[in-house]
């Protein structure tokens, strides 16, 4: 059995328990010595993060060859149509590369805890939400893909990693629990023939 906590992170709170710039770090929430970050949030993203005190877990979660999928609420600046929200699916072209193809869904406005600071809102200019799932992990890669078709991130919150939800938890809020350990072995790769 493998240990790890669901904690719902907070906007503007860093994915460590330390910081030397005196930032709000999960120290203000939590004590968990021998737990380690699996797959971090940006410091202004919220929602679900896993810690865990197995390393090899940890590697399973956070590590793009496993495949997890990740979920996200994204309130974005403007509405997206229909041909933004495939192309997001079918993947973006960033500077780091073509992003894996995705799950995207326009979807109403979710019930979500206030956020503070609050959004900011332009008058003249409408919001609205979708919900992506990504296999990979990039740095900031939901906020650099929404930008990039013309909408850029106003909020992100990650309600799901693989199984894992933050179902029942404030923000600030975690919740502990055991788990089996079942590793998926990796395939090598197969060996490269001579000419």
């Amino acid at each position: 059995m493998a240990n790890i906590i669901l904690f719902n992170k907070p906007f503007n709170v860093l994915s460590q328990f330390t910081d030397d710039d005196g930032r709000p770090t999960l120290a203000n929430y939590m004590t968990a010595p021998g737990y380690r970050v699996a797959g971090r949030l940006d410091y202004n993203s919220e929602g679900l993060l896993i810690l865990t005190d197995d390393g090899r877990l940890q590697q399973q979660i956070a590590n793009p060859v496993h495949k997890n999928w990740k979920n996200y609420l994204v309130q974005v600046e403007g509405e997206p149509d229909t041909a933004t929200v495939e192309q997001l699916a079918t993947g973006v072209k960033l500077n780091d590369g073509m992003t894996r193809p995705a799950k995207a869904r326009k979807v109403a406005q979710p019930v979500l805890w206030d956020r503070d600071p609050p959004i900011r809102v332009r008058k003249t200019v409408s919001d609205s939400w979708l919900e992506l799932s990504i296999r990979e992990g990039r740095n900031r890669q939901i906020r650099r893909m929404t930008a990039n078709v013309g909408f850029p991130t106003l909020r992100l919150v990650r309600i799901a990693v693989g199984e894992w939800t933050i179902e029942g938890l404030q923000p600030g809020q975690y919740r502990e629990m055991s788990v089996p350990m079942t590793i998926r072995r990796m395939k090598p790769n197969p060996p490269q023939r001579k000419p």
